[in-house]
C-alpha cells in the first residue's frame, strides 16, 4: 500500500486564536500530529498543508516530508477541511509522479491519540470493504435516552432520536459515539470521486475517552495541556 498522511492547519481560528502553533507540552500544537505520523512508520509521504507561514516555515523540522500552501479559497471561515485534504493529495501526487492508495488525515487539534490508534484505523480501512474510517469514543449522552433537541418554534424539548418503544435504561439502546476528530482514513479513489467523510461503508475505530479530546475553546486547550503534562510526567 502506498499511503499519504496529511495534517491540515488553517491560520484562522475563532475559538482559540493561533491555536495550531501555540505551545503545548513544549511543541507547537500541530507538531504533535506531524510527529505522530512519522512515528507511526507507515506513511510514504507526510504532508502539512497550511496558509500560515508560522506553520509552513517549521513543519519540516518536525517530520513533514512535503509542504503544500493551502489556497486562500480553501482556508476561509466557510471552507471545509476535506477539500483541503484532496488539494494536498493531488498536489503531492503531481510533484512526485505517483498515486496513493490510502489517505489519512491527523487533525492538528487532537494531539492525544496514540500510534496504535493511527495504525488501527488504517488497518480497519485496508482490511474491510470500508471507503472511509473515522475515530470516536462512546458518547456520554445518548440521542435515544438523554440527548434532547430544542424546537425553535414552540420552545419545547424532546429526546433527539425516538425509539419504537419507551427506553428505561441506557443499556437498552444502540451504542452511539462522539466523533473525536483524531484520525480520518479514506481509500484514495473514493475520496477523490466524492470528497466527503461518510460513505455507506464507513466504519468507526473506537478510542477511549482519555484520548478523544479535541481543542475548540480555551478551556479545551487548557484541559488537553493538563492531560498531556500528566502523560509526560
Amino acid at each position: 500500500m502506498n499511503r499519504i498522511c496529511t495534517i491540515t492547519v488553517r491560520a484562522g481560528s475563532k475559538g482559540v486564536p493561533g491555536k495550531n502553533w501555540r505551545l503545548i507540552a513544549g511543541l507547537p500544537l500541530f507538531a504533535h500530529s506531524v510527529r505522530h505520523a512519522a512515528e507511526a512508520g507507515i506513511f510514504d509521504r507526510i504532508v502539512v498543508t497550511s496558509d500560515a507561514p508560522e506553520v509552513l516555515d517549521v513543519a519540516g523540522d518536525h517530520g513533514a516530508t512535503d509542504i503544500v500552501v493551502r489556497p486562500l479559497e480553501l482556508a476561509n471561515d466557510t471552507a471545509g477541511k476535506v477539500p483541503a485534504i484532496v488539494h494536498a493529495l493531488l498536489e503531492t501526487e503531481r510533484r512526485h509522479h505517483t498515486r496513493f492508495d490510502t489517505v489519512v488525515d491527523l487533525d492538528a487539534t487532537s494531539p492525544l491519540r496514540s500510534i496504535a490508534d493511527i495504525r488501527g484505523a488504517v488497518e480497519l480501512l485496508e482490511t474491510t470493504g470500508a471507503d472511509s474510517v473515522i475515530t470516536g469514543s462512546e458518547s456520554r449522552r445518548s440521542p435515544y435516552f438523554n440527548l434532547v433537541e430544542l424546537d425553535s418554534v414552540s420552545g419545547t424539548v424532546a429526546v433527539s432520536k425516538r425509539p419504537g418503544k419507551p427506553v428505561l435504561r441506557r443499556q437498552d439502546v444502540p451504542r452511539t459515539f462522539d466523533m473525536n476528530a483524531s484520525v480520518y482514513a479514506w481509500k484514495r479513489d473514493s475520496l477523490v470521486a466524492d470528497p466527503v467523510v461518510f460513505f455507506p461503508t464507513t466504519r468507526l475505530f473506537e478510542m477511549p475517552e482519555s484520548r478523544s479530546h479535541d481543542i475548540d475553546t480555551e478551556l479545551d486547550f487548557e484541559f488537553v495541556r493538563w492531560l498531556m503534562e500528566q502523560r509526560k510526567d
